[in-house]
């Protein structure tokens, strides 16, 4: 989908916040409530976020030229960190697309019960500018974020039915978490099931993952508690069915 309504500014950076914006303002419905429009909220700071009237959500866009890839930039570590574990941040909408054709190729939205801080990575900024120099920035790291809080509004430049956006958002928030510890580990945990390519696996099949949650955790010494303790409840919220001698399968873990 095309940009349109371009101006005159004074940097590349102000053009795309600006087109990304109104694409948005134009364009994008509300993914919690199917609203026909989410609207700019007005403010003095390079962030863009947007509001719906009907339900009330919040959403914070990113964009960047080019596919999302593994990683993108976002604004002071210490604020976003602030945010997550105070359950005060938004959901994000992240954008890419081609500047060259201004077109919208990839926007999806992560939920914000999705974030916790270990998918923050700290990045210090190299500006020259005095009010900028040394600021330690942040990049969200994608990749760590589970398939179920990546939920695909335009994929490749292909529009994702509306209904399907908000079943998907709909059933993502069944996992929302406020203790941001707990979050962690039931993140974490349901990355492994993710990455069980079986829809039935075993206890054993989860434990494969011990060690690598046992070094994310090096305080904790009963991982597979931990790990028991999350598939109870994914299993309570319907994602997972409990057969018996110890085994799953998945339900809504698509």
């Amino acid at each position: 989908m095309g940009f349109g309504g371009i101006k005159n500014y004074n940097s590349e950076a102000q053009l795309a916040r600006a087109i990304t914006e109104s694409w948005v303002a134009k364009n994008m419905y509300c993914p919690r409530c199917g609203n026909a429009k989410i609207i700019k909220i007005k403010n003095n700071r390079t962030v863009s976020y947007f509001y719906c009237k009907n339900c009330k959500s919040e959403y914070e866009l990113k964009s960047k030229d080019g596919p999302l890839g593994n990683k993108i930039r976002d604004g002071a570590y210490e604020t976003m960190i602030s945010l997550i574990t105070s359950n005060q941040n938004t959901d994000f909408l992240l954008m890419g697309y081609q500047g060259q054709y201004l077109k919208v190729k990839d926007l999806v939205i992560i939920p914000k019960h999705f974030f916790v801080p270990s998918m923050i990575e700290k990045h210090h900024s190299i500006s020259s500018d005095a009010q900028r120099a040394g600021r330690i920035g942040c990049n969200i790291l994608l990749q760590d974020i589970p398939r179920q809080g990546f939920i695909k509004i335009i994929d490749n430049g292909n529009i994702i039915e509306k209904s399907k956006v908000i079943e998907q958002l709909t059933i993502s928030s069944e996992l929302s978490v406020e203790d941001i510890e707990d979050r962690g580990w039931l993140f974490d945990v349901l990355e492994c099931v993710n990455r069980i390519p079986e829809q039935e696996f075993s206890l054993t099949d989860i434990y494969f993952f011990e060690p690598l949650l046992a070094a994310k955790y090096p305080q904790n010494n009963n991982i597979r508690l931990k790990i028991r303790q999350q598939l109870q409840f994914l299993r309570d919220k319907g994602f997972l069915e409990f057969n018996q001698r110890g085994r799953y399968t998945k339900i809504k873990l698509k």
